[in-house]
């Protein structure tokens, strides 16, 4: 049998579709953390939601976009409803809940989960939005938290349907697995996709998880990451401002989790 620390990496990396083998060379991990390097793109970061879980923050470039996809349902929509003031309604996604959090008004909610593929309960990226936005025109904003199908579900989606997605934010989970190489090729490979028409603008660790070490190097295992297409970028300059005066801890009783210098400096 394996340590209990082994038998954890080992059950991570198997939910997300790979087992274990042997370590990630430092300088792939590394490779990783340069793809999610931050920048500041010339927009000041605003916070929607709520200050704790559910709670994000992204550039302040949010006129015309016409809808938010909000695949992930919690039991509060603090980030949704927040949008809504401003005149962006959302759309939701979950099949894990019979309806919507209590007290919003989503466009519209499916009990379905988003995935790589069309099936009694399953829904791919590309049919969620063609239901609710077929127009080729208008941006959108993706916010993602759906347990560590991200990976599958960038994998599967178009580049042109990424890039109807103004804003992109998702929490990438299971990064204390980066340390198995078929995970951290399979979670590289996902980010070097959004790279291709995205960068980073704001990185935050959720204090959920804390921060552990591999081979010494310091890795947030749930990371929330804020991206903006390109083409909305006024500047690249390399983003140092962390912790943001925004930030606030997910969970207000834990140890807070500040992200380590070695992903941003």
């Amino acid at each position: 049998m394996g340590s209990p620390i082994r038998n954890l990496v080992a059950a991570a990396a198997s939910r997300i579709g790979y087992f274990a083998s042997k370590r990630t060379p430092l300088a792939d991990l590394r490779r990783v953390v340069d793809l999610l390097r931050p920048v500041d793109a010339g927009r000041g970061l605003i916070r929607i939601g709520a200050d704790g879980d559910g709670g994000y923050l992204l550039p302040d470039d949010l006129d015309r976009i016409s809808a938010c996809f909000s695949p992930g349902v919690d039991r509060q929509a603090t980030f949704e409803n927040a949008l809504a003031l401003r005149g962006i309604g959302s759309h939701l996604a979950d099949r894990s809940v019979a309806t919507p959090p209590s007290g919003c008004a989503p466009l519209s909610f499916e009990p379905v989960f988003l995935g790589t593929f069309d099936g009694e309960g399953t829904t791919t990226l590309q049919s969620w939005v063609g239901r609710h936005a077929p127009s080729e025109t208008g941006d959108l904003l993706l916010q993602m938290d759906i347990e560590g199908a991200e990976y599958g579900v960038i994998d599967n989606a178009e580049r042109s349907l990424l890039r109807r997605f103004r804003i992109v934010v998702i929490e990438f989970h299971h990064l204390d697995a980066l340390g198995q190489p078929f995970v951290c090729r399979r979670i590289g490979e996902a980010v070097e996709k959004l790279r291709l028409d995205f960068v980073p603008v704001h990185l935050h660790p959720n204090n959920y998880a804390g921060i552990v070490r591999i081979g010494g190097f310091p890795v947030p295992p749930l990371l929330e990451v804020t991206f903006l297409r390109r083409d909305r970028c006024l500047s690249a300059r390399p983003r140092s401002d962390f912790p943001h005066p925004l930030d606030r801890d997910n969970v207000p009783r834990k140890r807070r989790a500040v992200l380590p210098r070695e992903w941003y400096a």
